[in-house]
């Protein structure tokens, strides 16, 4: 199954105006009025709750409607529905995608990928002993000239699930995802086949009641985008939840935040990539598997005298 990776979120919002601002204040460009796009025209998309054309909820608190995954082409297209066909309703729609639910209710769809080419600069790095990446005279930073930072392509949803192995099974078995990592007895981190990315969809064990989604994230340019994004999103009042910091599996930089869509929303960068020939590491799960190092946020300083120095 040549799955390149989640192409769209979709929710369904009671607060549409706090979700809206929320995702412009993240970078995002809205290009009409329920569909909010990075650079390379993945997205979130929003409706009002009780908009009928949403698929059913999952009967929990969870927003999230619908997960979109971009596909090649026809043949994989084709292979999905008759794979989950098997034993499941799959519909195919009047554009040609395919909609089906996996075996913890969550509702996909699945269509030839939206992700077009885009140009960004790449973050460079100076490191001695190496050349360096940036010219002489060129600056990193440009306190004249603030960067214009955007989100480039959505990179991962994070699902909360009742039995984990059971959902494991469906995109491992069914789908031709490829599990890279996992915490031991809480979950799996996956990536389907037609992605080196090491994980697009993350399972994480919860009671029933919390069924739903945990984050979602889009990739940015480096880490020094993750820090600017979101020091300039905490600035707009956005709560952070954890980070910044760098994870272990995945080697991302990250710092998520509190957001009105009741699941966190994080900025992420520099994933680690796998190919079939990666062999999965197995952890236990705790802070020390969770992250290589954690910030913690001060206030801005500069250096001067100390106070009550005479001048």
């Amino acid at each position: 199954m040549n799955i390149v990776g989640v192409d769209a979120l979709v929710f369904g919002v009671e607060d549409y105006e706090a979700c809206a601002r929320c995702l412009l204040d993240y970078g995002l460009q809205r290009v009409a009025d329920d569909r909010f796009e990075a650079m390379d025209g993945t997205s979130i998309i929003l409706r009002s709750a009780d908009d009928p054309t949403l698929p059913k909820s999952l009967g929990t608190r969870a927003k999230l409607r619908e997960t979109v995954y971009g596909v090649a082409d026809d043949d994989t297209l084709r292979g999905i529905a008759a794979e989950l066909g098997k034993d499941r309703e799959v519909r195919r729609a009047a554009d040609g995608s395919v909609q089906a639910f996996d075996d913890m209710g969550f509702a996909l769809r699945f269509q030839k990928t939206v992700r077009r080419p885009f140009s960004a600069e790449p973050e460079l790095v100076n490191s001695p002993g190496s050349p360096p990446q940036r010219g002489v005279n060129l600056l990193g930073i440009d306190a004249q000239n603030p960067p214009k930072i955007l989100p480039r392509t959505l990179s991962h949803v994070v699902y909360f699930v009742p039995d984990f192995a059971k959902a494991e099974a469906f995109y491992v078995e069914r789908l031709g995802f490829r599990c890279t990592d996992r915490f031991m007895g809480l979950g799996p981190f996956l990536r389907p086949a037609g992605s080196l990315e090491h994980h697009t969809l993350f399972l994480i064990q919860t009671p029933a009641h919390m069924k739903g989604i945990e984050h979602f994230t889009f990739h940015m340019g480096g880490p020094t985008e993750v820090l600017y994004a979101g020091t300039q999103f905490g600035k707009k009042g956005y709560e952070t939840f954890w980070g910044p910091g760098r994870h272990l599996l995945g080697s991302n930089w990250f710092w998520y935040f509190n957001s009105p869509f009741g699941c966190h929303i994080e900025y992420d960068a520099d994933m680690d990539l796998h190919d079939d020939s990666w062999e999965a590491r197995a952890v236990p799960m705790g802070a020390d598997g969770s992250q290589l190092f954690l910030f913690t946020a001060r206030e801005k300083w500069a250096p001067g005298p100390p106070p009550g120095a005479k001048p």
